[in-house]
């Protein structure tokens, strides 16, 4: 039996096929360092880098494609973010649904810099009310940060209307786009996004290990890292010039070149069209687990905006347990657990034993979903 898999919120899998022919190739003809020297295969590899920036800044409506860093993932460009703009004293706001790649840099920051942090609850389903967050603004707020989906309930924050109140006071925005990258629009300039964080191997379809961080160009970062770029090499500062001032150290050019690829096929198939797909197996898998007694289904209800993530409770069984069966007995695999996000599960009420999350890709099929709500079925039996 093949493996049916169901963990896309995680790393999606599998990669269209020209991904895997693009690191290939990039590994046997030009897998030179970038920046680091005037030969042939260096200037081809810096092009792959200056290719992948443009190709990122179409997709999310980027003016500048200087304006774009690398980073080895989402929690990377959150650090940068996060500890590159706030300063002693300051105040932040941000939601409880936010994955620990936001609280704990926070949470550091709280202790080393001594900034104020106001956590925004959302009701149960991860819905917030743009009211409770302006009651927490004050003289001293410097930046809201928002994730675009939640990494548990699916459910989509109101981004457009956070960055149209941050724009009005003078507040910075930094989106969280873990979960939408690729599968939701995104357009930084419309949506008032001063800051946007996004992996490269989940909805962009690229390779783990990419990623990186839309920074304003308003906005000057302190760099989390510091050494070498192949630029102002006489200076015993980072340079001052964008992006090798956020970048530091030989890049991914190999997964960058795969990422590209990634990206493209986003943008032949659209993000309209892969969110509606996604959406309409979402919408099946929730109709099908909702009707086997003892399943509790977390986050918007079936018929509501969501993104391509299914999380949920099978009477008081561990969360886990229900995982390891999967695997072992039907091959299917999803996340178990508390998913890095304890305040969501604070939310939705599953402390206690956390919940099993499908979480759909642009590749997953009608069948594939309903084979899974039938092993879910039979596992049910079992527990009973």
């Amino acid at each position: 039996m093949s493996i049916i898999y169901l963990d896309h919120a995680a790393s999606s899998w599998p990669k269209p096929p020209e991904v895997l022919k693009a690191m290939y190739d990039n590994m046997e003809h030009f897998a030179a360092n970038p920046g680091r020297g005037s030969h042939e295969m260096a200037v081809k590899a810096s092009r792959t880098l200056f290719e992948g920036r443009k190709q990122l800044a179409k997709l999310f409506h980027i003016k500048n494609p200087n304006d774009i860093a690398y980073a080895l993932n989402t929690t990377m460009a959150l650090n940068l973010a996060l500890k590159g703009f706030l300063h002693e004293g300051d105040h932040v706001i941000c939601t409880a649904v936010e994955h620990n790649s936001v609280r704990r840099p926070l949470e550091y920051l709280k202790k080393t810099k001594n900034i104020n942090i106001s956590y925004i609850k959302t009701d149960q389903k991860g819905h917030l009310a743009i009211d409770d967050l302006i009651s927490e603004i004050n003289g001293n707020t410097k930046l809201i940060v928002c994730s675009h989906s939640s990494n548990l309930l699916g459910s989509i924050l109101p981004v457009s209307e956070i960055g149209e109140l941050c724009r009005d006071r003078g507040i910075k925005l930094l989106v969280d786009a873990a979960q939408t990258a690729g599968v939701l629009e995104i357009d930084v300039e419309k949506m008032g996004i001063d800051m946007l964080a996004f992996p490269g191997h989940k909805g962009l379809l690229g390779p783990q290990g990419t990623g990186g961080l839309y920074i304003h160009p308003d906005i000057d970062l302190d760099p989390l890292l510091h050494g070498g770029t192949g630029s102002q090499s006489e200076a015993i500062d980072q340079p001052t010039v964008r992006p090798d001032r956020y970048e530091a150290g030989t890049q991914n050019t190999v997964g960058i070149a795969g990422l590209i690829e990634g990206v493209k096929y986003i943008q032949k198939e659209t993000v309209e069209s892969i969110h509606k797909k996604e959406w309409q197996l979402t919408q099946r898998m929730m109709s099908g687990l909702l009707e086997i007694d003892g399943v509790t289904v977390l986050g918007p209800e079936v018929g509501q905006n969501k993104t391509g993530i299914v999380s949920f409770t099978v009477g008081n069984a561990d969360s886990s347990e229900i995982a390891f069966i999967l695997d072992q007995s039907f091959q299917i695999a999803v996340r178990a657990g508390y998913h890095c996000t304890p305040m969501a599960h604070e939310m939705a009420g599953t402390m206690e034993r956390g919940a099993v999350r499908a979480s759909v890709g642009c590749f997953t099929t009608n069948e594939e979903v309903d084979q899974f709500v039938y092993a879910i079925k039979e596992i049910v039996k079992y527990t009973n």
